[in-house]
């Protein structure tokens, strides 16, 4: 969570994590008033470092896409949310791609996969009917923090193109796909644009956050889209590489790239997309190392007032795991691009006697920066390439990964000083209610260059060389997982 002033300078900020569950392979799932509770948290942590709640003018939220929350007639949650790296919705798509593929990316811009609200809600439907019956609203995860605060049933274009549910070129609700999925279009929110405004927050919004009354509330938008927008990338030719809990590699364009293998989503600045490939499982697979792996860590972390992470990049320092034969393979809840493949599973291979803590450390960082070469190699059969990359997400926030991306890609990066969503959201509040004259002026005033990262020559070539046994290791397991899966 970000405050901003209209100088572009950030006054406060706060962060909260939040259980993500996995209750089964390939089942991810989050409980909406976990993330209202650390909504809540963050803000009273922001208003408790000095910034006053009438001096907040404006304010937006986002939060990931393709994840929907399902409201019973009380507006009580039915169920856990389905987050969108979740894989049991494999099947529909596959179903979708069969029955009506070209129509639908005539009209949606975007294939059918198991990351999609509409395969979700199918699955609820046929495996979980009396939730399903109980089902009354379905929105998506800051439309319910903001839905908590003000009431409004409402949405943007950008979060509803990630249902597979919106009609992108005509700019509604899809009624056969509506049908297919069981819901109708009462059921799901109004369609607005990011920047618009919607209702006053009530009372009780005001007694639970501190916050006054007359904030005005902007609709906002996904959280992928205001990090792109938070560090700066709203021009043709620009490109950002994210190491979040998943992991995007996404050029700014003038349209959609006509590719199955990408997810098209059109930018908050009008007249721009930003399509894109998606690795499932980025800094979620460091942190579930961290959490399965590197107790240790967590404990001397939380003696020392240190992160855990810090400590886990020091031991990785200074040599390369591939190099060394130890690799690991991100498939945690499938994959997505170049394979959607919901069968893959994580793996660690070529593991040996001498290696120690740290090259498994340095394994899940590598890993993950070889399934974003395997994005970005998508995107050169496109055409996409560029000399500068902006990194973005929490990942970047480390030295050494972000070293790793870059001699990876082989690509000159950059990193900016605030770069996460809330920073976006913010922008985004200000450029709606006049505090920025423009997207343009927004940027220039908050974003900063924090540093430049240039690749490695002798680096560039060791992971070219580590990334061919990479994909020989999954083409040599792929029909095994397959096998599994069946």
């Amino acid at each position: 969570m970000t405050a901003l002033r209209e100088d572009g300078r950030v006054v406060a900020s706060a962060v909260r994590e939040y259980p993500t569950y996995y209750p089964q392979n390939g089942w991810v799932e989050q409980r909406p008033e976990e993330l209202y509770a650390a909504f809540v948290d963050a803000l009273h942590e922001v208003l408790s470092k000095g910034v006053k709640p009438d001096s907040i003018s404006a304010m937006a939220i986002s939060a990931a896409s393709q994840t929907a929350v399902y409201l019973d007639g009380a507006d009580v949650p039915v169920r856990p949310s389905i987050y969108w790296t979740d894989s049991r919705g494999a099947g529909y798509a596959e179903q979708l791609k069969a029955e009506d593929a070209e129509r639908i990316y005539d009209i949606c811009r975007n294939m059918p996969t198991s990351a999609r609200t509409v395969t979700h809600l199918r699955w609820i439907r046929d495996h979980e009917p009396e939730n399903f019956a109980r089902i009354k609203k379905v929105m998506f995860v800051k439309d319910y923090i903001r839905y908590r605060l003000t009431g409004d049933f409402v949405t943007d274009n950008i979060d509803a193109m990630g249902s597979l549910l919106y009609n992108v070129r005509d700019g509604v609700w899809d009624k056969k796909l509506c049908v297919w999925a069981g819901v109708t279009e009462d059921m799901l929110p109004v369609v607005l644009k990011p920047t618009d405004r919607v209702g006053k927050l009530s009372s009780k919004a005001c007694a639970e956050t501190g916050l006054d009354s007359n904030t005005t509330v902007i609709v906002g938008s996904t959280d992928t889209v205001m990090e792109v927008y938070a560090n700066g990338a709203i021009r043709l030719g620009q490109m950002t590489v994210k190491l979040a809990t998943a992991g995007r590699i996404c050029p700014i364009t003038r349209s959609e790239l006509p590719n199955p293998l990408l997810m098209n989503y059109k930018h908050v600045v009008p007249g721009l997309w930003y399509p894109g490939t998606g690795t499932k499982s980025c800094a979620a697979s460091y942190r579930w190392y961290r959490d399965t792996l590197c107790g240790g860590e967590k404990l001397l972390g939380e003696r020392d007032g240190m992160s855990p992470y810090a400590l886990m990049d020091k031991a990785a320092e200074g040599f390369y795991a591939c190099r060394e034969g130890l690799f690991f393979h991100p498939y945690l809840q499938g994959e997505l691009t170049p394979y959607f493949d919901p069968s893959l599973r994580g793996s660690f291979t070529g593991v040996a006697s001498c290696h120690t803590k740290g090259h498994f450390n340095r394994a899940v960082l590598e890993g993950v920066a070889f399934s974003l070469k395997d994005c970005y190699e998508v995107l050169k059969k496109e055409q996409v390439r560029s000399d500068q990359a902006i990194l973005i997400g929490g990942g970047a926030q480390s030295r050494l990964w972000s070293q790793i991306v870059c001699d990876c890609l082989n690509i000159e990066m950059v990193k900016t000083r605030f770069a996460d969503s809330s920073l976006g959201s913010a922008m985004l509040a200000g450029v709606a209610v006049g505090a920025f004259s423009s997207f343009e002026d927004s940027v220039d005033k908050c974003v900063k260059i924090e540093r430049t990262l240039t690749p490695d020559a002798a680096s560039v070539e060791i992971y070219e060389e580590g990334f061919e046994k990479y994909r020989a290791i999954h083409d040599a397991l792929a029909p095994i997982y397959a096998s599994w899966h069946r």
